[in-house]
């Protein structure tokens, strides 16, 4: 018989249902539904619209259901990190939940850092410092004195609040709370100290439960408005990354960087501790949590986040834009002129962004790329020699060198990044799978289930079941030359 599984994923610009088919072989796809993840703006506040996300969720288990798929084997929500929903005390939102790209924690890093000390807060939990986590969220709420904070009951994480309205069920997952920097991986349970010392709030902290939990069943006025008969809940790593990196397709995953490509890149390695110390500072890599109770120790990069925001800038103008005439344009432009760093501030917020890379390339003293190929082509060539410093960092946290890379999402589509990765980094570069965190989410549900014996029977039925690309390393010493400049530019014009 086979099993029906449906993955729910929500991404930073948008989402989809999967539905997972596993007849005991080979896992397929198809995907049920689609839908933007557009946020709202109100009164200076990015929020997300989660009603209408979990309207969207709704619409996928009604297609479930007319597609005479009745009874669901298993559902499972992934999300991207750090954002949270506050419920009162009948467990009602209180308010939709803030955008991580809003304004209100602006400077809270320097501010924290300055009064408790940046060493500190990061080895409290080995989180990587950046102004969009939940630990720096909260401490904003707690400046401004806002009541929703003051009177809530119960903080649940974005998955964690699309299962508890899914089932009634309120419970923390630990791959989505590792994200936040509000766990504690010595003691294996929230931050309690480092949010006593920053005064932030501890009382709306829940349960911790590992990926792989059953959850219940389909609360039943859901089952009743949609047309299903039956369908169980499982908390998978609700962190996307997280359940990305279960797809990876490596027979030796110790000796491969994994790379999440989308929005954000991620780029780590799997391990079965945390690796928090002077040097892990330095590097500001992260230690986040992932399934069976092991860590991602990896860097959150700026993805192609720049990409598609240029190509919604141009298609303002000039009407809809193919992805592949931007990197075919992109291969015939001349390499090396000019870079960014991808992670400046200048490119976090939305908007103007060709013009924001022509003001990083004047500012740093560099060719200005005026087509639309020339600017793609800086993006992908500043993103492959992101990639290769972000490597050298992990083979030296590791004491090793890794000689692949897996490339998994969608980005991993992208053939010029592929082939540049390769180049740059000098590894063989393995592409695929592009749907990774869906494919993940329903490889855990599939091991929640007892289908599959252990992650290692995951990874080999991922194998079987997508096509992987290999690229090749090409001219390495002309990006090893061209490293350098990389380095001075990205030094110089980091603001």
């Amino acid at each position: 018989m086979n099993k029906n599984i449906l993955a729910m994923d929500y991404g930073a610009s948008g989402g989809r249902a999967i539905h997972g088919i596993y007849d005991g072989c080979r896992l397929e796809l198809r995907e049920v539904h689609r839908f933007k993840n557009e946020p709202v703006k109100l009164n200076d506040t990015l929020y997300w619209d989660f009603p209408r996300l979990f309207h969207e969720m709704k619409q996928a288990l009604i297609k479930m259901a007319n597609g005479a798929v009745k009874d669901i084997d298993g559902i499972g929500v992934d999300t991207w990190g750090v954002d949270f929903g506050l419920l009162d005390k009948k467990g009602d939102l209180m308010s939709n939940p803030v955008h991580y790209r809003d304004a209100r924690t602006y400077g809270l890093i320097e501010e924290a850092s300055e009064k408790y000390g940046a060493e500190y807060i990061y080895m409290a939990t080995g989180i990587q410092l950046a102004e969009f986590n939940t630990l720096y969220q909260l401490y904003a709420l707690g400046k401004q004195d806002d009541t929703v904070y003051k009177n809530s009951k119960r903080l649940l994480f974005m998955p964690d609040l699309f299962n508890y309205f899914l089932t009634g069920i309120m419970k923390t997952e630990f791959s989505i709370l590792s994200t936040s920097q509000l766990y504690d991986p010595y003691k294996g349970d929230w931050a309690y100290d480092l949010c006593k010392k920053m005064g932030i709030r501890t009382e709306f902290f829940g349960e911790i439960i590992q990926p792989g939990t059953f959850l219940g069943s389909l609360k039943e006025d859901i089952l009743i408005e949609t047309g299903l008969s039956s369908a169980d809940v499982y908390a998978i790593a609700g962190h996307d990354t997280a359940c990305a990196v279960v797809s990876v397709p490596s027979d030796d995953i110790s000796g491969t960087i994994y790379l999440s490509s989308g929005t954000w890149s991620l780029m780590g390695i799997e391990s079965d501790k945390p690796y928090i110390d002077k040097r892990s500072f330095e590097y500001n890599l992260t230690n986040e949590g992932g399934y069976g109770n092991t860590f991602r120790v990896l860097m959150n990069i700026v993805g192609l986040w720049i990409y598609q925001e240029c190509r919604r800038e141009w298609e303002k103008t000039e009407g809809e834009l193919s992805f592949d005439e931007l990197e075919a344009d992109a291969a015939k432009c001349e390499r090396f002129r000019s870079f960014i760093d991808p992670d400046a501030h200048i490119f976090f917020e939305p908007g103007r962004m060709p013009e924001k890379i022509r003001e990083f390339c004047k500012e740093t003293g560099q060719s200005i790329p005026q087509s639309k190929g020339e600017i793609v082509n800086v993006i992908m060539q500043s993103l492959a020699m992101k990639y290769k410093q972000v490597a050298k960092k992990l083979d030296d946290i590791k004491g090793r060198k890794h000689n692949t890379i897996n490339i998994i999402g969608g980005g991993c589509r992208n053939v010029i990044l592929s082939q540049y990765t390769a180049d740059a980094t000098g590894k063989t570069v393995y592409a695929g799978p592009a749907e990774a965190t869906s494919a993940g989410n329903i490889l855990v549900q599939l091991m929640a289930m007892g289908e599959l014996k252990n992650i290692e029977e995951a990874r080999e039925l991922s194998k079987r079941s997508f096509d992987i690309k290999t690229y090749l390393p090409e001219d390495t010493g002309a990006w090893d030359a061209a490293y350098e400049k990389y380095l001075k530019v990205t030094e110089a014009g980091r603001y």
